[in-house]
């Protein structure tokens, strides 16, 4: 890795990594040399009294639970997808959802990358300590990350509830909903009055677990979720009209079971539909109005969007470029079928999003630039000041960056 920056720099090249390539914007497109991190997977130490363990950077969501499993240990908390690389999903600001728990890159204790200058540059609790706010999310603007140190707590269970709901009542009551559940959040189909919650307790490692039978979770999330509603995206792109009928038929056919396992089995969802989303999070007390506003947008326009809306809800935390720096938020997803042209849709839903406070998903679709972006986040000048100092020349840009840092 150390070499190959080297190489690029001596040859005038912008360099970039890429994990999973999951994210929808071109933020890890590489115009000059391409790194790629499959090869960098795995354990590198982990010390159950502490909690402390570091990755190669490359290392899949995915693998990581089993990587943990021999020390009693797990992720404070996850997204819903675990296909990305850990320096991927820490560069991009990938969440998950619970009014206590931040996103992943607030669990980053450590990260060792190679600089611009060729060199390897750690930043600790020992070594460079103001400058982790900065690089535990530094969407690949500060250098080539090869390993990833994380706290992560004792292995634990949760008991989860999905249930359809009244989606008026949900609204009504979201702030006891929320408070009420160490992870709260719900999914509304457009067309539907009916929101299809999730929520989740927190339980010891040691708690029996009652996971959901094997059949019966193979019809609801293989057949019925991935399976029959890929079918009907499709269907819907030839025939609009089937969409709001089928959304209405989901929310009975889905949604509705409660069960007790391991926390990365119920945090991380299957999905295996492909789509384009676009996500903004929002201070957590403009979400209703926000919401309120993009329901009454797609019944006003008469739109058929087969895919749900999905909110949810993270902690303040620090991250100088994350979307909950400095406020408690909850974030509101809109996604198409990918063979669905989103452009109007999403362009209408984030006029809606920028008029409430919103700040975009580093890692999903949006149009803002820096000078939009730069009032949006306190700590930004800080952030492109540090840039200055370890890419001068820009080794670790593209459109992307240049697009929403400045070039």
């Amino acid at each position: 890795m150390q070499r190959a920056v080297i190489a690029a720099v001596k040859h005038g090249l912008t360099v970039k990594a890429v994990g999973a390539g999951h994210s929808f914007t071109g933020i890890a497109v590489a115009p000059g040399v391409l790194l790629e991190l499959d090869d960098l997977q795995g354990l590198v130490s982990a010390d159950a009294a502490t909690g402390r363990v570091t990755l190669l950077a490359g290392t899949r969501l995915h693998r990581i639970p089993g990587l943990l499993a021999p020390y009693g240990l797990a992720m404070e908390n996850l997204g819903d997808i675990d296909r990305q690389s850990i320096s991927g999903a820490i560069s991009t600001g990938t969440h998950g959802t619970g009014a206590a728990f931040g996103g992943l890159a607030t669990q980053v204790v450590g990260v060792t990358m190679v600089t611009a200058a060729g060199e390897f540059l750690r930043i600790d609790d020992e070594h460079e300590s103001g400058l982790l706010p900065a690089v535990a999310l530094g969407l690949g603007a500060l250098g080539i990350i090869v390993e990833v140190t994380l706290q992560c707590v004792p292995a634990f269970v949760m008991h989860a509830i999905d249930e359809p709901a009244p989606l008026d009542d949900v609204l009504e009551t979201l702030d006891e909903r929320v408070a009420g559940a160490d992870h709260f959040e719900f999914y509304w189909f457009p067309h539907t009055d009916v929101a299809l919650t999730k929520r989740q307790t927190r339980l010891p490692e040691s708690t029996v677990r009652r996971p959901l039978p094997v059949i019966g979770r193979w019809i609801d999330e293989t057949l019925l979720s991935n399976g029959v509603y890929r079918a009907v995206c499709a269907a819907g792109q030839v025939a609009p009209a089937i969409t709001p009928p089928f959304s209405r038929l989901a929310v009975k056919l889905t949604g509705d079971r409660e069960y007790t396992e391991r926390s990365h089995r119920v945090l991380i969802q299957s999905r295996t539909v492909r789509f384009r989303e676009m996500e903004y999070a929002l201070p957590v007390e403009n979400v209703v109005p926000a919401f309120q506003a993009v329901r009454a947008l797609i019944a006003r326009r008469g739109w058929r969007i087969e895919f749900p809306i999905e909110v949810r809800f993270a902690a303040e935390d620090d991250r100088w470029l994350s979307t909950a720096y400095g406020r408690a938020s909850a974030y509101i997803a809109v996604h198409r079928y990918w063979r669905a042209d989103p452009t109007e849709y999403f362009g209408a839903v984030e006029e809606i999003m920028l008029e409430f406070g919103g700040r975009p998903h580093w890692g999903k679709l949006h149009t803002l630039t820096e000078e939009t972006l730069r009032d949006r986040y306190p700590r930004f000048g800080d952030f492109v000041a540090l840039r200055d100092r370890l890419d001068p020349d820009r080794r670790f840009a593209n459109r992307y960056l240049e697009r929403v840092l400045g070039s």
